[in-house]
C-alpha cells in the first residue's frame, strides 16, 4: 500500500471508513443480566429446593414452602452478584483505544476521533502517545515503542522504517509517520481480544465436587423419601399425611444450608487473602487455588522487580559492583580506587547519550522517566556521584541497526551500544571479550561505552565522529529478583507443587533469573516459544516437568500451555500481568493477575489479583486455599451429622409402624438446617490453616469420602441421634406415655422440644470436634476459633428463641422441655464429645502401629 506525501483526502477517507467500520475493538456478545440470573435460580441443586416448595406448598405447609425459596433466592443473588462482575476483559480491551490521533490529510495536519482513523491513513507519532492502529513506519526519529502488554519484552523496540507498529503499545522515545495498514477488528490487538474471549474458563474442582455431592444427596433424599411414602401408606396413613411425610423425609436428607456456608465461607477466605493483598475476584478460585498442581509464572514483574538497574561495570583498571534498590540514586560500590574513578568517566559518557531518562521522586518512591535502560544508567551516573549538565553540538539517536547512539559536546564523542558494535570502532578492547561472556553469562544485559576528544567535524556525521574511540568499561545490566521469591518457590516445591517460567523474555536473561531464584529444574530445560511442539499431548509432555522455562512466547502460547498441562490432569494456575496474557488467565483453572504492575485487561481477566505483585502472596494464597478445602470438609462432616440425627426419628417412626411418634417435626428440620447451624458451620469455614497446611504432597482426595462419611454416619451423627431419641422417649415415658398410645398435645410438644434441644446441644458438641481429625475437644482448645465461640452463642440463643418466644414454638411444633428434659438434652455433649475421641484415639492407634511397621531394623 502507497500514500501520497498529502496523505488521505477526506473523501477518501470517508469511504473506508463506511466500508471498513469505525477504529474499535469488536464488541464481544454479553449475556444479559436477567439471563445470569436466572442460571443461578434453576441450577440441579435449586430446582431440587424449588421442587420441594411447591410440595411443601401443596401439602398445606406455606411456612415451609416460604422458607426453602428464601434459600434458593438468597444464594442465587449472591452468586449472581460474583457472575456479573467476572467477565469485563474486553471491555478493558476497548479501553486501550485512544480518544484522539493525529493524521496527515488533504495535506494538512488534522486531530481527529482515533475511531475515525481508517487503513492508508499516515499517523504522527510522538513520546508518550498510544499507538491507535497497527501499521507500518515511514520514517522515525530515535523511536522506541514498548510493546511489553504485548509480547512480554520488557525492553523497548526501535522500529525503523519498513518495520510494524500495533495499537496498544506505546511511544516511549523519538517520533514517526506511520502507514496505518489495519484499524479495529484486523489489529492484532483485536486478535489477543478474540483469544480473550474465545477461551473458557474450565470449571472449580470445588465446582466438580459439590455437583457430586448434591447429585448423590438430591437423588438419595427423593429415593429415600419415596420409600418412606410406600411404607406410610402400608401402615394405613391417608395418603395425604403419608405425602407429608414423605416430604419431611426429603427434607430432613436435603442440607438446605450447604449452598450458603460454602458461598459464605468462601467470601470469608477471600476477606482473609484481601488481607493478606491477595485481591479475589471469582469466589471459586479460593478453594481451585488450593488444590493448584502446576504454576506457570511470568519473570518480568512477577518474579523480578521490573527495575531495570545497573549492577556490575568491567572497566580496563578493574571490575566494580553496584549495590542498590530500585532507581534509588544512593547506593554501595565496591571495586578498587582507579577502576571506580573510571567507572565515573563511563557513567558520564552514558548520561550524555541518554540526556532525557531520569527518576522523580513521589510519594516517599523513586519513579522512571523513558527508556528503562537509559534510566538505568542516569540512576548509575547519580550513585556513582556524576552531575553534568550535557551541552551536546550532535546527537546521533540510537539506531537499530547502528544499534548504538553518541553524542557530540565539547568535551568529545560519547558512545553507548551493544558491545559487538563499539569494540570494533575502540583502538583496544583487550580483555572485553571475556568480559561480556561472563557478564552475559549471569544473564546481564551489556552495553559497551566509549569516548575520544572532539574533532573537527564530528558533528557533520556519525560516520565520522564514532571512529578511534577509547572504551571506557561495560555496563551489565539486571532486573532484579524480588527478595521473597527464593523462599516461596521452596514453599510451592514442599506443598507438592510445580513451577515454570513462562515469559516473553530473551531465554539467557530467563535462564539466568531461573537461576538465580531457584527455580530451573533439575533437567534445566529451556525452550522457546518457536520450539513448542504443536501436538497438545507433546506439549503437555514436554513442559510436564518442574521448573521448565519457557522463552520468546506469544499469546497463543501461553494458552496452549495451560490447556496442554490441564489435558495431563493439572489444575493450572497462571500469573500475568500484560493484554498478551489474558487469554491464558482465563483459560487457566486460576488466572493470577498484578494488581501494581499489570494491565486492567490482565487484572479483568483474572481469578485473583496479587496488589503487591509479590509471587509470595500467591504462597499465602495457596496455603488459605489449601486451609479452605479442608474447611469445607469440616462443615460438610457437621452438616451430614445433623442430617443423621434429623432422618433417625422418621426411620423410628416407619420402623416401629407409628407405635412411637415422630419425634421433630419438617419445620424443626428446616430450622435446625438454616437457624441453628448455619452460624457454626461459617464459622468452621473460617478455621486457620495450621503448620502442616503447606507441607507434603497435595491433597487429592475427594471432597466427601470414606473417612469423612464414616465420622458423620459412624460416629458423630448416630451419637446424635441416640440421645435426641433418648430424651424424647424418656420425657414421653415420664408424662405418662405408653408405646401404641397417642400422647397429649401438650406431652408430644415437650417431648419434641427436649429432642430439638438435644440435636442443637450435640451439635454445639459436634461443631468443636469437627475442628479437628485426629484431637479430641479438649486439646484443641475453645479460644482457637474466635468466630466459633459467637457462633455457639448464638445458636444457644436461637434454640431459646425457638422453643420459648411465641409464635415459633407452636408453628415449629415443639415447647420448652422440662427439668428433666435439659438434663437429658445436656447430656449429648459429653456423649459427643467422648464417642469423637474415642474414635481419634483409635485410629491415632492404628497409625502409629503403621509408623512402627514401617520404620527400619536397626542392629
Amino acid at each position: 500500500m502507497t500514500v501520497a506525501t498529502t496523505g488521505l483526502s477526506s473523501a477518501e477517507a470517508a469511504r473506508r471508513l463506511h466500508d471498513d467500520g469505525p477504529n474499535e475493538l469488536p464488541r464481544a456478545r454479553r449475556r444479559h443480566p436477567l439471563l445470569l440470573l436466572v442460571e443461578q435460580l434453576v441450577h440441579f441443586f435449586a430446582l431440587m429446593l424449588w421442587a420441594a416448595a411447591v410440595l411443601a406448598f401443596v401439602a398445606g405447609m406455606p411456612a415451609l414452602a416460604v422458607a426453602i425459596a428464601v434459600v434458593v433466592v438468597l444464594n442465587g443473588a449472591f452468586a449472581f452478584a460474583q457472575e456479573y462482575r467476572a467477565d469485563r476483559a474486553a471491555q478493558r480491551l476497548r479501553d486501550l483505544m485512544p480518544l484522539r490521533a493525529t493524521v496527515r490529510r488533504d495535506g494538512h495536519l488534522r486531530q481527529i476521533d482515533a475511531s475515525e482513523l481508517v487503513a492508508g491513513d499516515e499517523l504522527l507519532l510522538e513520546p508518550g502517545a498510544r499507538v491507535c492502529a497497527d501499521g507500518e513506519v515511514l520514517t522515525a526519529a530515535g523511536l522506541a515503542i514498548d510493546e511489553s502488554m504485548l509480547t512480554g519484552e520488557s525492553v523497548p523496540t526501535r522500529p525503523v522504517a519498513g518495520q510494524q507498529v500495533y495499537a496498544g503499545t506505546y511511544v516511549t522515545e523519538g517520533e514517526a509517520a506511520v502507514l496505518v495498514t489495519a484499524t479495529g477488528g484486523h489489529t492484532k490487538l483485536a486478535g489477543i481480544a478474540a483469544l480473550t474471549q474465545e477461551a473458557k474458563p474450565p470449571r472449580s474442582p470445588l465446582a466438580t465436587q459439590l455437583h457430586k455431592v448434591v447429585v448423590v444427596v438430591a437423588v438419595l433424599a427423593v429415593v429415600m423419601g419415596a420409600v418412606f411414602f410406600g411404607v406410610a401408606v402400608l401402615l394405613g396413613l391417608p395418603l395425604a399425611e403419608g405425602f407429608l411425610f414423605a416430604i419431611g423425609v426429603t427434607v430432613a436428607l436435603v442440607p438446605e444450608g450447604l449452598l450458603p456456608t460454602v458461598t459464605l465461607s468462601l467470601a470469608r477466605a477471600a476477606q482473609n487473602m484481601a488481607a493478606r493483598n491477595a485481591l479475589v475476584r471469582k469466589l471459586d478460585a479460593v478453594e481451585t487455588l488450593g488444590a493448584t498442581t502446576f504454576i506457570c509464572t511470568d519473570k518480568t514483574g512477577t518474579l523480578t522487580r521490573n527495575e531495570m538497574s545497573v549492577v556490575h561495570v568491567w572497566t580496563p583498571c578493574g571490575e566494580v559492583t553496584v549495590h542498590g534498590t530500585g532507581y534509588e540514586p544512593t547506593a554501595t560500590v565496591n571495586g578498587v580506587p582507579q577502576a571506580i574513578e573510571q567507572v565515573r568517566d563511563l557513567a558520564s559518557s552514558a548520561k550524555r547519550c541518554s540526556p532525557v531518562a531520569h527518576v522523580l521522586h513521589q510519594d516517599d518512591r523513586w519513579l522512571p522517566v523513558g527508556d528503562p535502560m537509559e534510566v538505568a544508567l542516569h540512576v548509575l551516573a547519580a550513585r556513582v556521584g556524576v552531575d553534568n549538565a550535557a551541552t551536546d553540538s550532535a546527537r546521533f539517536p540510537f539506531d537499530p541497526r547502528r544499534r548504538r547512539s553518541s553524542v557530540v559536546d565539547p568535551d568529545g564523542v560519547h558512545v553507548t551500544g551493544a558491545p559487538e558494535t563499539v569494540l570494533p570502532l575502540c583502538v583496544s578492547a583487550q580483555g572485553a571479550e571475556d568480559a561480556i561472556a561472563a557478564l552475559a553469562q549471569r544473564g546481564l544485559r551489556v552495553l559497551a561505552v566509549a569516548r575520544r576528544p572532539a574533532r573537527p567535524g564530528d558533528e557533520e556525521s556519525w560516520q565520522h565522529a564514532e571512529q578511534g574511540l577509547e572504551l571506557l568499561g561495560l555496563v551489565g545490566l539486571q532486573d532484579p529478583p524480588r527478595d521473597d521469591v527464593e523462599e516461596a518457590i521452596a514453599s510451592c516445591r514442599s506443598a507438592g507443587i510445580r513451577i515454570a517460567m513462562i515469559t516473553g523474555d530473551h531465554p539467557a536473561t530467563a535462564r539466568a533469573i531461573a537461576e538465580q531464584v531457584g527455580l530451573l529444574g533439575p533437567d534445566r530445560l529451556v525452550v522457546e516459544g518457536s520450539a513448542l511442539p504443536a501436538d497438545p499431548d507433546e506439549l503437555g509432555a514436554l513442559l510436564d516437568h518442574d521448573g521448565v522455562v519457557v522463552a520468546r512466547v506469544t499469546p497463543a502460547d501461553k494458552l496452549r500451555i495451560a490447556m496442554a498441562l490441564q489435558r495431563r490432569g493439572h489444575v493450572v494456575a497462571m500469573t500475568g500481568d500484560g493484554v498478551n496474557d489474558g487469554p491464558a488467565l482465563r483459560a487457566a483453572d486460576v488466572g493470577i493477575a498484578m494488581g501494581s504492575s499489570g494491565t486492567d485487561v490482565a487484572r479483568e481477566a483474572a481469578d485473583l489479583v496479587l496488589l503487591d505483585d509479590h509471587f509470595g502472596t500467591i504462597v499465602a494464597a495457596v496455603e488459605q486455599g489449601r486451609a479452605t478445602f479442608a474447611n469445607i470438609r469440616r462443615f460438610l462432616t457437621y452438616h451430614l451429622t445433623d442430617n443423621v440425627a434429623e432422618l433417625t426419628p422418621f426411620v423410628v417412626w416407619a420402623l416401629s409402624g407409628g407405635s412411637i411418634p415422630l419425634a421433630i417435626t419438617v419445620l424443626q428440620v428446616l430450622a435446625l438446617d438454616i437457624g441453628t447451624d448455619l452460624l457454626p458451620a461459617l464459622a468452621l469455614g473460617a478455621e486457620p490453616p495450621n503448620k502442616n497446611t503447606m507441607h507434603g504432597k497435595l491433597r487429592t482426595g475427594s471432597l466427601v469420602d470414606g473417612s469423612l462419611l464414616r465420622r458423620a454416619f459412624g460416629v458423630l451423627g448416630p451419637a446424635e441421634a441416640l440421645m435426641s431419641m433418648l430424651a424424647f422417649l424418656v420425657v414421653l415415658v415420664a408424662g405418662g406415655w405408653r408405646l401404641g398410645e397417642a400422647p397429649a398435645a401438650a406431652l408430644l410438644a415437650t417431648a419434641s422440644g427436649t429432642a430439638f434441644a438435644a440435636i442443637v446441644l450435640g451439635q454445639l458438641a459436634n461443631a468443636y470436634a469437627c475442628r479437628s481429625v485426629s484431637r479430641p475437644v479438649w486439646r484443641t482448645g475453645l479460644r482457637g476459633n474466635r468466630l466459633l465461640l459467637w457462633a455457639v452463642a448464638f445458636e444457644l440463643a436461637v434454640l431459646v428463641v425457638f422453643l420459648f418466644v411465641p409464635p415459633l414454638p407452636e408453628l415449629l411444633g415443639g415447647h420448652g422441655p422440662s427439668a428433666l428434659g435439659w438434663a437429658l438434652a445436656a447430656a449429648t455433649v459429653p456423649v459427643v464429645v467422648l464417642a469423637d475421641a474415642a474414635v481419634k484415639a483409635i485410629l491415632a492407634r492404628r497409625v502409629s502401629s503403621v509408623q512402627r511397621a514401617q520404620r527400619p531394623l536397626t542392629q
